[in-house]
């Protein structure tokens, strides 16, 4: 016989293994409930041993039971990591915390009149003025200078040689600026001595620089641009007659953007001419040779970009578009 196990003795009922089912009840020992109140169990431990006789009802007689609860050492440990990891949190949070620099005083602005602080009105513009002006400065490079002409009429020879993805945009676009800031760098240039450079020297006001910097981009775009769109948005805005160096950029700036696009429209017509060409001689020679089947791009694709090789297109298209603004 087992050594472990006891034999209990007579009118004493039998002690439950660990995790045993009461019998009758349904109830495991160690938990509470309903039945185990109605049956005559409590379920609570003594404070010293963790052990307690739990009566049993069955009729007139009273049979003692020692039921023993199992304490879960696991729910102790969470508790305690939880408690540290929050300790360690809250650490962490206040060390991040910045330390208030002692040596630099709070920066106001102030509109009041007579606060003394002008200057700080002043530097506040110039700085919402500045952010302004990089959020408008992409508009400012595609709308205002020769990059919408260049990049149009890049697109369209892609087109014609019929290739979707070669030369990527990426190499287009880069393309499209060196050649807008080698046109445009005459334009620079007076812009940078007749505004920039007197407006740092402190000879002009913000107002005066501005107006000076307008001159030469105006006569840059109403060079460009037809007399007829610029007509069209001077009608629109209801302007009397006035001299070309006297139109508000306003008017000068869709006028131009207009002539830009078709120009590039007619240039991208002429482009895709030699192309068509080979299009339909290849097709021609194809049906003739009774090969319906084969698709007329598998060959003339190949004759596209040999042609344009051999003519020296890219040469051709960049000198092009540099002589078409009169450089």
């Amino acid at each position: 016989m087992n050594a472990e196990r006891s034999i209990p003795r007579r009118g004493q009922a039998p002690q439950p293994r660990r995790g045993a089912v009461l019998m009758g009840t349904g109830l495991q020992p160690g938990t509470t409930g309903p039945a185990n109140e109605a049956n005559g169990f409590s379920g609570l431990p003594d404070a010293d041993s963790g052990v307690r006789d739990t009566p049993l009802k069955s009729g007139a007689s009273v049979v003692a039971r020692r039921q023993v609860v199992v304490p879960n050492p696991h729910a102790a440990g969470w508790k305690r990591i939880a408690v540290l990891a929050f300790c360690c949190l809250g650490l962490a949070a206040f060390a991040q915390q910045p330390a208030a620099a002692p040596g630099l005083p709070p920066f106001t602005i102030s509109l009041t009149p007579g606060s003394g602080q002008p200057q700080d009105v002043d530097t506040g513009i110039k700085i919402l003025f500045a952010i302004t002006l990089l959020t408008l400065a992409p508009s400012i490079v595609l709308l205002m200078t020769c990059f919408t002409r260049i990049v149009i009429v890049l697109s369209f020879v892609r087109s014609a040689l019929s290739l979707q993805g070669v030369p990527a945009n990426q190499i287009l676009i880069g393309l499209s600026l060196f050649m807008t800031f080698f046109i445009m760098a005459p334009v620079w240039e007076a812009v940078d001595r007749d505004a920039l450079k007197p407006y740092n020297a402190k000879q002009i006001s913000a107002d005066e620089a501005l107006d000076r910097a307008a001159k030469p981009i105006r006569g840059f775009m109403l060079k460009q641009a037809r007399v007829k769109d610029v007509e069209l948005f001077a009608s629109m805005a209801g302007l009397p007659p006035t001299a070309p160096d006297q139109l508000p950029l306003k008017v000068v700036i869709p006028g131009f953007i207009i002539s830009e696009l078709r120009t590039a429209f007619q240039m991208g017509f002429l482009i895709f001419i030699p192309f068509i060409l080979i299009d339909l001689v290849v097709a021609t020679v194809l049906m003739s040779l009774g090969m319906m089947m084969m698709p007329p791009m598998t060959i003339s694709l190949p004759l596209k970009i040999l042609l344009f090789v051999l003519v020296d297109g890219w040469g051709l298209i960049i000198r092009s578009l540099v002589q078409s603004f009169g450089i």
